[in-house]
Formats: structure tokens, sequence, C-alpha cells
């Protein structure tokens, strides 16, 4: 059997283990069910694994025929806390859902682990399946990077379901596919005084005001359009009263970015400008800068490999468009660190009900992805590994 043919062997078994890890959904660094579980499947085949004191989640290897490079392949599988309001037979009913796809990440590595054992003969190098925990954090892989997961290994490569692409089309380009989440407080210092004579004050709103406008102005004036960057401020408090001017306020919100450069000059930039606002209208500001996951950038060499292994599998037609997003991922913590790839299969059928986007309480996939995605896994491990 070819490897398309062994996911199609094995789509029963990869939806059934979609089914039990959406009915028992657990949160980040809580998934010591969903853990255990996993570990047991990769024992029965015949794989050793390797648990993390104190932390969910678990690796397993399976060592080619040959000596050669060394491939991880991650899935995350943490849930989210949202009450499930879904028709689904095996829906969750504890409060806690997986709304992101994550019980089909889990169940399509799972049914690539199976096919990759039935194949290690012909595979020249090894394969390190990562299931990951706490991927909803954003600081999830950043954990297993410094427990030396990556120590070995030549290349990493993730997959996403994906609630507005098609299923079951498959998508893989090069370059910027998600953006970096930095997240910022900025506290800014006034003086109090009556509302009705602010000039004897130093009116905290006021200079608040001006920073969350020369903010857009950097955005808008001093940051290259061609390189896209966001910065929004999503809550802001401050003041005790109607009539009196207030001498705090605080604001917080978030970064987002495709380019690592630009990323890496973000702080400085916001600072000076925050800084220089709030000196212009005698206050004070303090900025406070958070870093989260950056950017998912797709190797291209590896890019192109895993277009090709999905074109082997699924023709030209298997694939399909799909603009990057703002949206981020900590899969972004690994390739800061060795080559990586990250790919997004589709979950959207309308003649199922499966129309809502990834962290809906209505969210669910196609199923007819699955045993794509565990083919797509395992064809790009065989075709990295033999250099095909």
């Amino acid at each position: 059997m070819n490897i398309k043919q062994l996911a199609e062997k094995y789509n029963d078994y990869i939806i059934k283990m979609r089914r039990h890890f959406h009915q028992n959904p657990e949160l980040s660094w809580e998934e010591y069910n969903t853990t255990d579980f996993i570990e047991k499947e990769l024992n029965s085949m015949g794989l050793k694994t390797t648990r993390f004191e104190g932390k969910t989640g678990v690796l397993a290897e399976l060592k080619g025929a040959k000596p050669g490079k060394t491939l991880i392949l991650r899935a995350d599988i943490d849930a989210l806390p949202v009450e499930e309001h879904t028709d689904l037979e095996f829906k969750s009913t504890n409060g806690k859902m997986h709304a992101c796809g994550h019980d089909c990440h889990a169940a399509m590595l799972l049914g690539a682990a199976k096919i990759l054992c039935e194949i290690k003969d012909e595979l020249a190098g090894n394969v390190k399946f990562l299931f990951q925990a706490a991927e909803e954090t954003c600081h999830g892989a950043e954990y297993y990077v410094k427990q030396g997961v990556l120590n070995g290994a030549d290349a990493i490569f993730g997959m996403h379901i994906w609630g507005t692409l098609d299923a079951p089309k498959i998508n893989i380009e090069p370059g910027g596919r998600m953006a970096s989440c930095d997240n910022f407080r900025i506290t800014v210092k006034g003086k109090a005084c009556h509302g009705s004579a602010p000039h004897l004050g130093v009116d905290a709103i006021v200079a608040a005001a001006s920073i969350v406008m020369n903010l857009q102005t950097y955005v808008s004036r001093k940051n290259n359009s061609l390189n896209p960057l966001v910065i929004s401020i999503g809550t802001i408090n401050g003041g005790q009263k109607f009539n009196i001017i207030a001498d705090k306020v605080v604001m917080e919100g978030t970064v987002r970015t495709f380019s690592r450069e630009l990323r890496s000059q973000i702080e400085n930039n916001m600072k000076t400008i925050i800084e220089n606002t709030a000196k212009a209208l005698d206050a004070e500001a303090n900025l406070e800068y958070m870093y989260y996951p950056g950017p998912v950038i797709n190797d291209e060499g590896l890019a192109k490999i895993v277009r090709n292994s999905a074109v082997k599998l699924y023709g030209e037609a298997g694939l399909a468009p799909l603009e990057k997003m703002t949206g981020s991922e900590d899969f972004a913590f690994y390739m800061e660190k060795i080559p990586g790839v990250f790919a997004f299969i589709g979950a959207r059928n309308e003649k199922i009900g499966a129309s809502y986007t990834n962290h809906s309480d209505k969210f669910t996939a196609d199923e007819e992805s699955l045993h794509r995605g565990s083919a797509l896994y395992a064809q790009f491990a065989y075709d990295f590994l033999n250099n095909k």
C-alpha cells in the first residue's frame, strides 16, 4: 500500500480518535487524561515515549531502518473554556470544548504514526511525534523548547484545521502565514485636580488619548505600508469622578506583524512615542511590553517539499489558497530555533453544518479532511527523510 491508501485504511481509527478527544476535552496544562490516552496509543504501536515531569504532553520517536535526519511532527492537544453548542453525538458537556480543532490535530498525528510505523523500513532517518499541551496559552511550545525537544532535530512540521478553508483542501505556502502576538500595558500618570480648573493638574486622559492617536500615526506614517503592522488598544481605564481630572490611566493592547525584523524594533519605537507624548503634556508614561509567539514564517525549501507531498497525494486540485492571517500560533517558538513549516487543512463544509470559524461554540470539522491530514504528515516525513 502507498501512503494515501494507508491513510484510507486508518480512516475509521482516525475518526474514532478525534471523537474521543472531542468528547473529553481538557484545558491547557490540564490534559492529563488526554496525555495518558495518547501515550497508551503510541505504546501500542511499539513506540517509546517520553513524558515531561509535572507537565502534560508526550513525545514519541520512530527510528527508521537507515540513519539520517530527524523530523518532528507536532500536534497540539488542549481545549478551550467554551460551552459547546453543536448537535454532535459526541459533543462535550463539561463547559470545555475543542473549538479550535486540536482534537483533529491529535487524531491526525496518531493516524500518521500508524502509517509511518508500517513503512519504517523505508525511512532513512527518525520521526518524533510531539503532542504538545497548552497551545492556547501562547507559551506551551516555549516550554517544550526549553525542555530540549528540538535537540538533534533538523526540521519540524505542524498543521491546523481551519474553519474558513473548504474541506478537504490543503493550503501550504512559503513565507509569513500567521502574525506575531505581543501584548502591552501603558500606564499614564498625571496630576488630579478639580474638573473646573484643569490647568492646575495634568490630565492623564488627554495624555492617554494623544498616545493612542500617535501610535496609529506610527503605524500609518513611520512603518512601511508594505510590511503590515497592527497596534490595537483594547482597554482604557482611568478616572474616578466626572468632575475630577484623572491622575492615572491604564491601557492594554496587542501588536501583530509578520516580520521578525520589524518586531525587534517595535518595543523601542513605541516606548519613544509613549514617553515623549506624555512628556509634551507634562505627564509620565510607562510601557510594559510582553513578548508572546513570533510570526509563523514557513521555510521556503520545506514549504516546497510539503507542497510536492500534497500534490503526490491529491494532485493540484487538492490544494487551495488561503490568505495569511494576523492570528497567531505558538508553533513560531519552534521556528525560531530550527527550520519549520506549517500547513492548513480545510474544515468547512456547509452541507454538514461545518460552517463556523475556529473558537466558535458551534465549530466543527468535516471528518473527510482527517485522513488527508494524516497522509500529509506521513508523506512529508517520507519525502523529507528520503530526500524525495
